[in-house]
Order: structure tokens, then sequence, then C-alpha cells
């Protein structure tokens, strides 16, 4: 730590306020340097958080956290907020298990009030917070930090309404790190600001207005013709008036790097009675010259080497690259699809889709809801969409999936990217739920490829389909692409992998590669393990089911994602529906969150990896009953 001499002197907020300007100003330099030292060695979201650095420092030096209540929406850029409120010395632990999470939690830290981790949601829970404060008389302030990619989804335009409405004392702050500030309009709207965040503008303007309404006769036709030329005006030189309208004291576009300006209208901002909304615009990647030219690459990253900038690489093709690169092919034999993404083109493989067809791919923002919807409307008048998302943010369109696609049979096809158990970003955005959320909705069909040869095939298939369909696939590759080739999907058929006839477990996508290894680790003790990939998570290859209970009498169900309404209950429900003579044993996540870590740490303290699943299998054969549900 000698090499941050302000930094190692912050162990809590209240040490920012014994610092000047020109140290605070060192600080966030020193910030920024420990930002790359350990994202570098760790991995996690960097580019957000070297653009939030003062922003940060200004929002801890005003308030008083935890007395006031910061709320940061999605909260991969609470780095900075963490690295001030005690955890420091923690930061070597980031997103490993066991260690730091990468978002805000309540139960690491006091100064967490919320968690976070899906975007959209810090209005809402600030403004819940607020009402709160004032239900229970008690004086403190609550701010909700959102970036300009989060409020474009709906949800946080229902808490701006409500907000606005309420006339509740609340701070929005705005992180704008897409947009530069222009010098024509920067000065003029740096003294709107400040006028119109001083009190005495509001009892001025408020004066005014009822000492022209009581001219006799002609007051109250004043006071509508200047409020009519008040508001043209203000539509013309104030850049916030969507804000006003909304019930808003906007103050902004501020230098979301100048200290000194972000204090000063912080400070202010505290004085205005009702919700206050501050834009600040940052630059993201900050001070990192890689970061800033390439956002997009350093916004979520594995270790990386800060001289260079190169980021270590796998060398291996994931399935979110696949299925882009497929996709258009596809699309170039078939006019009719589309592509539809909600703010993640990089991360579901769409990049070239976007470049290749660009009147033919809609990102719309981060908007789950809209997306699926849309897509429906589309599938409705003739197109074949694609709608690429992660299981964890499906999740948010629950209903629209349901009722606006399954409800009326309409051929959508959701590709349902990082499914099942995806490591370091933790309880927020673990794929563990997607199967128990749509199985069980009547029209739609549910696959799962174990390698990205069978992911092609499903693609290829779904488009003979007139119905909606979900492709799941987890994070990266499943290793076993070379092992064994996919075969054609024959009516939507499962595969045999390895014959055997003293047990059977059936599995899919990555937990395949662990049933085949249990497989081979039984064999060595001489079990004879079947091995089925059950691609087709629904319907049920009912047909093969029945033959096997007539040969084998011993099942195991084994995947990453809930047991409660996932595959395994799937099968429990086949053979309780046909009296079948079999046991079945579920091996699978329990009743609970899971949360970060490495994969393959996880999955071992989960009891899913190779050796604790062919233990328990052998367990099992040798008489053991209960379901084994999953847990830490």
């Amino acid at each position: 730590m000698d090499r941050y001499p302000l930094l190692k002197r912050i162990d809590s907020p209240k040490d920012l306020k014994c610092l000047n300007i020109d140290e605070l100003k060192q600080l966030a330099e020193e910030i920024r340097q420990f930002l790359l030292e350990k994202v570098s060695r760790t991995g996690g979201h960097l580019a957000s958080n070297l653009g939030v650095v003062e922003l940060t420092i200004a929002l801890h030096y005003v308030f008083n956290s935890p007395f006031d209540k910061i709320i940061w929406d999605v909260g991969h850029q609470a780095y900075v907020h963490k690295i001030l409120t005690g955890r420091r010395e923690q930061f070597d632990s980031l997103r490993q298990f066991g260690g730091l999470s990468g978002f805000p939690k309540r139960s690491e830290s006091v100064h967490d009030v919320f968690d976070t981790g899906h975007s959209s949601t810090s209005i809402s829970a600030a403004l819940g917070m607020a009402r709160a404060r004032d239900l229970k008389n008690e004086k403190y302030s609550v701010v909700a930090v959102i970036g300009d990619g989060a409020l474009t989804g709906g949800m946080a335009f229902e808490a701006l309404n409500d907000a606005g409405h309420s006339k509740t004392n609340l701070m929005v702050v705005l992180n704008d790190n897409e947009m530069s500030i222009s010098e024509n309009v920067g000065a003029l709207a740096a003294y709107l600001s400040k006028l119109r965040s001083n009190p005495r503008y509001t009892r001025v303007k408020k004066g005014i207005d009822s000492l022209v309404r009581k001219i006799p006769w002609v007051g109250q036709y004043s006071a509508n013709l200047i409020e009519r030329f008040k508001n043209s005006f203000k539509y013309l030189v104030i850049s916030g008036m969507f804000f006003e309208q909304m019930g808003f004291t906007y103050i902004g576009p501020i230098d979301g790097h100048n200290l000194a300006a972000l204090i000063d209208v912080m400070k202010r901002a505290t004085m205005v009675e009702g919700p206050v909304f501050i834009h600040v615009v940052t630059k993201k990647g900050k001070g990192y010259a890689f970061a800033e030219k390439k956002p997009e690459l350093f916004h979520g990253v594995p270790p990386f080497d800060v001289q260079s900038g190169e980021i270590s690489a796998k060398g291996e093709v994931t399935f979110s690259q696949a299925f882009g690169q497929h996709l258009v092919e596809m699309a170039q034999r078939d006019p009719r699809i589309v592509a539809i993404t909600a703010a993640m083109p990089e991360g579901t493989g769409l990049v070239e889709f976007k470049k290749r067809f660009p009147n033919r791919f809609f990102d719309v923002g981060i908007a789950e809801q809209h997306a699926v919807t849309m897509a429906a409307g589309l599938a409705a008048n003739g197109f074949r969409p694609y709608v690429a998302i992660y299981s964890t943010f499906l999740q948010r369109a629950y209903d629209q999936i349901l009722h606006d696609v399954c409800l009326q049979n309409l051929p959508v096809v959701l590709a349902v990217d990082r499914a099942g158990i995806v490591g370091e970003d933790g309880e927020t955005h673990q794929g563990v739920f997607d199967i128990s959320y749509l199985r069980h909705i009547p029209n739609i069909t549910v696959m799962a490829p174990k390698n990205i040869d069978e992911l092609k095939e499903m693609l290829d298939y779904s488009l003979t389909m007139e119905g909606p369909v979900a492709i799941r696939y987890p994070k990266g590759n499943t290793g076993i692409d070379n092992i064994f080739p996919a075969k054609p999907l024959e009516g939507l058929k499962w595969e045999t992998m390895v014959n055997g006839s003293d047990c059977c477990i059936f599995s899919f996508g990555r937990m395949l590669k662990v049933a085949l290894e249990v497989a081979s680790i039984l064999r060595r003790d001489g079990i004879s393990a079947r091995v089925i990939n059950a691609r087709i998570i629904k319907p049920l290859d009912e047909q093969l089911l029945m033959d096997i209970s007539n040969r084998i009498n011993k099942w195991i169900t084994l995947e990453d994602t809930v047991i409660q309404g996932g595959f395994g209950s799937s099968i429990n429900e086949f053979v309780a529906a046909h009296q079948l003579p079999v046991s079945v044993m579920n091996l699978g996540v329990g009743d609970r969150f899971v949360p970060h870590g490495s994969v393959e740490r996880l999955l071992r303290q989960l009891g899913l990896d190779s050796n604790s699943v062919a233990f328990k299998v052998k367990k099992f054969l040798s008489g053991y009953r209960k379901r084994a549900y999953v847990n830490f």
C-alpha cells in the first residue's frame, strides 16, 4: 500500500471528509491504479468503475453512509464504493468463492443498503426507502445512482413517474457515460443548474406567479401567457425538461470527473425540496487508455495485462459466438429471420449479425419485456425472431413469454444464454431457474445442446417449428465438442451416449460431461451406467423413458439448475403419472441461491462434480433412497 499513501488512510467514508480538494483528486488517481492492479488479477467490471471514481468520492464526501442511503443500480460499478467503505484489504478476493461479491450485498456491509445485480431497480428501491423514512418521521437522504443504460428499462420510468408525483425528498443521480458535454450548452446548463438548485429561486418563482395572478382583469391571462412562454423557452435551452415534467428538479449536465463541481452540486441539491435529478456525464474506462478506447471490451473482463491491455483468452469457441455465427448463415438463406437483444449484442454473439443485417437487428436496450413482446409482434406478421437474452435476465420477461408468445403459440425462438451455473457474478446472475419457469408453460419446446454442433442442429430445427422454442446453453463451452459428434434431432428424441444396465443417468448441456465422467468412474468399480443426453427438456422423450423403465429401475437426473420444478421434477412427474417401478435420485441445486465463485469450485461445493456424483450414485445403488437435495 506504499504506492497508495492517501488510499491507505481511507477505512470508512468519514475519512474522506478530512481531505481537501487536491487530496481528493490525488485519491481518485490512486483508486484508479488500485482498481487496475486488482481487477487485472481477478477479472471483473473495469470500465464502468474507472468512470465513476470521482462521482463515488463526491457521494461519500457529501453524504453520510450508511445513515444516508446510497443505492447503486445494477451494482457492477460499485467497486469504488466498496473500496471507500472498509473493504479495500479484501479486494484480492473479489468475485472469488467466499470473497467479495462483484455487486452490492447487504450481508457484506452496512454500506450496501440494497442488493442489486439486475438493472433499473434503484429508483424504485430508493423511493421505498424514502417513503419508509417519511412514515417513521426520520431525517436522512436517499440517493439512487443509475446509468444511462439502466434508464432504458421500463421499471426505471415507472419509478420516475411515481417519485415525481409523490413530491418525496429523493435524489436520482444519472451516470451518463455515453454522451459528451457540448460546449455551446455547457456553460448555460451549469448556470441554470445553480440557479434552479437554489431554494431562493423556487420561492421567488412561486411569489412572482402568485403576484401576477392577483392583477385585476388581466392577471390570469398574463400568468398563463408567461407560463406558456416560460415552458417554451425551457424546452429550447434546458436539456432536462423531460425530468422536469416528471416532477423532478433537474440539475445538469455536470462533468462527472470534476470533483469540486460534483461536491458543490450535491450539496446544493440537498437543499431542494422534493425529488431531484442530477445528470452527471462520465467517461467509461477513464484513466486507462485501453478501456477508454474499447469500453465494451473492458466492461466485464477476465484477468488481463495492465501494460499491454491484452486480455487472457482461452481460445475456444463459445456457445454465444457459435450462436451468432450460425444465425448469420441462417439469415443469409431466410429473409424472415430477425435478431433481437436487450443491450447485449457483444455478450450474446450478435455483433456480426448487426453488421451484416442492420435492418433485421434490434437492440431494444435493457428492456427484456419489450424485447419478447416485440418479437411476438414480428412473429405474428410472418417473421422468425430469435431473441438472445441471458437466462437470469429473461426472468424479467416471464409474463411476456407466457401471455404474448406461448398463449398465441407464436414461432419465437428464445436463445437463453448463460444458462446454469455461470460463476463469479454470483446469486443475481446464476442461470439456474429457466427450466423451472419455462417448462410448465403450454406450447413451448425447451432444448439444451451438449455441444456447439448440436446447438446448430437445434437452431436449424427451430426454424421448421411453428411454435415457441427456448434453446438454453451455458457460458463458454461444455468441453465435449470433439468427443461426441452431434446427431440429428430425429423428431425431438433423446440420445444414448453410453450403454449400461445397472443404472441410468439422465443429463444435458454442461452436466452431460459430468455424467460421462461419472459413468467412467462407476465402470472402474464394476457398475454399468447408461448415460442419456436428455437434450429436449420439454417435451420428454416418453417412448425412450418407457423403454428404459423395462430394463433399468435405478434412475439419476443430473442438472446444474434448481431441482424444484426443474428437469428432475419432470422425470418424477412422469414416473408418478405412469406408476413406473423405478427409483429416482435428483441431483441439482437445492432450495437456495448459489453464491459467486468459479464454476468448478461451485460445482464441487454443490456436490455436482464427477467424484461427488459418483459417490452419491454408489450410495443410491446400495439402497439409499432419499432424494439428494444439495446443501452447502
